[in-house]
């Protein structure tokens, strides 16, 4: 930074100006120049212009007397970053101020620290939006792996992996997966590949479309079935027309069924089925569950017009 002062400077040995000429003692002139020096912040985001490299960092010229310092590990959020590639000499770029001035009036800066800021903004965004991200496998735990996702370590556990056995052999991958967690404060980033894969499959399925799967598990609300590589639970409630006092009565575990996708929601990874929806009379289900599910093809838009008259209604 530049600063012009109508100003002359006195020393012992000079004369004193005539007219109107304001007199200026070095002491004075140092202290013009701190009025008007260049007040950096720790936290305020600043933009200046790389003038220097060192093997210990980069200085940065960004308006003060003195030049700013960015610390090598300040300077991407890369381990052993390229100075000459990330921060190449008279480039500008934005820094955000990480420590008070010193007595010279410098200030450490730092990318790294900025490049986290902006990189949990959009983790959050892409949560909240539901969206999947890529994550590249670096290492594994004893309960997952550990990843980069965005620039950031996310970790996925073992129960959301779709190979849970050779986690090793994961190293190095790129896995899709959806957010299970964001928390900057305490810096954890969980997310599931299971939830991701199910999302891009239910993006496939339709209201309305009768689909094969097998019984998964019976629980006394109703049961989940496994299909196209998701699961929908099949309500109590919707199972007939008729009340079904006991499940397992009905149905048995890993036993195939064909049924009618109900409902979908996306953003939940939620499906909704019904047998119900395919019964001629209420209680068929109960009473010959074999024979509806042998017919169950020739049913299906029979029991869509149900449907809509249900909407209707």
């Amino acid at each position: 930074m530049s600063i012009y002062l109508p100003l002359t400077i006195m020393t012992s040995d000079s004369a004193a100006p005539k007219g109107s000429q304001i007199s200026f003692s070095m002491d004075d002139f140092t202290q013009a120049l701190d009025d008007y020096d260049y007040k950096c912040e720790k936290g305020q985001v600043v933009r200046g212009k790389v003038i220097q490299h060192s093997d210990d960092g980069a200085y940065v010229d960004i308006g003060g007397k003195s030049a700013g310092f960015v610390p090598i590990n300040e300077v991407d959020l890369e381990s052993r970053p390229d100075l000459a590639e990330i921060l190449p000499i008279d480039e500008e770029k934005e820094f955000i101020v990480i420590s008070e001035q010193n007595a010279d009036g410098q200030v450490k800066l730092s990318r790294r620290q900025l490049q986290l800021k902006e990189a949990w903004e959009n983790v959050e965004e892409i949560a909240e939006m539901g969206h999947s991200v890529q994550m590249r496998v670096t290492r594994t735990n004893k309960g997952g792996v550990v990843g980069e996702v965005e620039g950031l370590q996310g970790f996925i556990p073992r129960s959301h992996l779709m190979e849970k056995e050779d986690l090793n052999g994961l190293v190095g991958q790129l896995l899709t997966a959806t957010f299970l967690e964001v928390n900057q404060s305490t810096n954890k980033l969980v997310l599931s590949q299971r939830r991701a894969i199910a999302a891009a499959r239910i993006d496939k399925l339709e209201v309305g479309q009768l689909v094969s799967g097998k019984v998964a598990r019976i629980q006394p609300y109703g049961i989940f079935v496994d299909f196209e590589g998701v699961s929908g639970l099949l309500h109590i409630t919707q199972v007939s027309g008729s009340r079904v006092d006991d499940l397992n009565h009905v149905f048995k575990y890993n036993q195939e069924i064909k049924v009618m996708i109900l409902s979908i929601d996306e953003y939940k990874n939620r499906i909704a089925l019904s047998t119900k929806i395919l019964e001629n009379h209420p209680g068929e289900i109960i009473e010959n569950l074999e024979e509806v599910m042998k017919t169950a093809d020739a049913r299906v838009e029979q029991a869509r017009e149900k449907m809509e008259k249900e909407e209707q209604n």
